[in-house]
């Protein structure tokens, strides 16, 4: 069941979509906007952490949200509560732990796994269709926390889960870029491909184009590992 900050987060993009809050235009006050939504100003500034993720609004200190629908996020500043971690950190750091995950997973799959992440594919790619960033990258993040989980390691597993915060915001990101939203589903397609074959070597490799996909389109520079 989707957090209250991300109920919040999708109740925001259906006004900016539907240009009840037009691109250039200020927010409401969070006071103001909290009491419309009925939840506390910390669920609401969550909310408004994935909208700048998604690159639907900016944060002008002193001034207010601003919606920004299209355009990208600033790498050099990452919303606050990123554990000062850049974008291009987050990658390095994923590109670390993530084809791992997937190699291991592919050595371990079984029937109930594979049928779950086909269960959060089919849910990520439902979203796509009905223009629903905010749960596309929901599914997302499900997908690579599910993939540690597979893995059958508990310490990577417990890695996952102390940084899924970090790591949501860095599946944010890409979908600020309109033209490549099914790029990431499409490279998942992929991924559970080469972990249903129980290929270790293609599942790590199909996750280390995935993050160098995704470091493509936001912008910053692939890691190597």
């Amino acid at each position: 069941m989707p957090s209250i900050a991300n109920l919040a987060a999708q109740a925001l993009q259906r006004r900016i979509i539907d240009r009840e809050f037009p691109n250039g235009s200020a927010l409401p006050s969070q006071r103001e906007l909290a009491e419309q939504l009925s939840i506390s100003r910390a669920s609401l500034r969550e909310a408004i952490s994935t909208l700048e993720a998604l690159g639907l609004v900016r944060t002008q200190p002193g001034k207010g949200v601003f919606v920004t629908a299209g355009s990208r996020p600033d790498p050099a500043h990452p919303p606050r509560g990123i554990a000062n971690m850049t974008p291009q950190a987050l990658i390095e750091f994923r590109a670390v732990l993530e084809p791992a995950w997937a190699s291991l997973a592919a050595r371990h799959i079984d029937a109930e796994g594979l049928a779950q992440l086909e269960a959060i594919q089919t849910g990520m790619e439902h979203a796509l269709k009905a223009c629903d960033l905010v749960m596309a990258a929901d599914w997302d993040l499900q997908f690579h926390l599910l993939l540690a989980e597979l893995c059958g390691n508990p310490g990577l597993a417990s890695i996952a889960n102390q940084f899924s915060e970090q790591i949501s915001h860095s599946l944010r990101l890409p979908f600020s870029d309109p033209a490549g939203v099914w790029e990431p589903a499409d490279e998942h397609r992929r991924i559970i491909a080469a972990i249903s074959a129980g290929d270790t070597a293609a599942a790590g490799a199909a996750m280390r184009a995935h993050l160098s996909a995704a470091a493509r389109r936001v912008g910053i520079d692939s890691p190597e590992f």
